[in-house]
């Protein structure tokens, strides 16, 4: 018999897991994120200030970059607008943190996505190359419970409710991706172009 806390990380880890009803409403943060743990500590603390209605999560790196190019088992979200903040940790499976971090900010339909990277690392050359490959915030995890939550509470409410992002893409003038001129005109700019380098 599972106990609730086993019970509620099962839901949180079953998030990005592809579901076609999933979809009918655009994500609003991505969280890429392998550790069970803190992936539902951080879920907890966003969803407990409601501070995003969709949140979609990813357990590694190549998945993240499928998500977000709309690629891969991913390529039916090509109609969704992009999401307003991405929470990415360093260390992950397949793809680490960094290479998603700079495929995301090298593609013009992605480099203006909010990216944090919110992971245990406090290494000066993962902060470095971070803010070389263009990251928008560096947080690393605090260890003790309450501080965690109030982390990412604090940054969730900065990034979600306080920033703002342009509403035009910048390199072609577009209309959002999914926005109402650009469902008008047909055009959706959020996943087209080549495959990841």
């Amino acid at each position: 018999m599972k106990t609730p806390d086993q019970e509620s990380l099962g839901e949180a880890m079953r998030e990005g897991e592809p579901k076609e009803k999933e979809f009918c409403l655009p994500v609003e943060v991505v969280l890429v994120e392998d550790n069970p743990y803190d992936a539902e500590l951080t879920l907890r603390a966003l969803r407990g200030h409601h501070l995003a209605n969709r949140i979609h999560l990813l357990k590694d790196g190549q998945e993240a970059l499928d998500f977000l190019l709309c690629e891969g088992a991913y390529s039916h979200r090509k109609s969704e607008p992009l999401p307003r903040l991405v929470l990415l940790d360093i260390k992950l499976p397949k793809i680490d943190g960094t290479e998603v971090l700079r495929i995301l900010k090298s593609r013009p339909e992605t480099r203006t996505i909010p990216v944090v990277i919110l992971t245990s690392s406090s290494e000066e050359k993962d902060l470095l190359s971070s803010y070389d490959l263009g990251v928008n915030s560096y947080i690393v995890k605090p260890v003790e419970f309450d501080a965690f939550m109030e982390t990412v509470s604090r940054a969730g409410l900065y990034w979600i409710l306080t920033n703002r992002v342009p509403s035009l893409t910048p390199e072609t003038g577009n209309d959002p991706p999914g926005s109402r001129e650009s469902m008008k005109s047909g055009g959706d700019e959020s996943c087209s172009g080549s495959k990841a380098p």
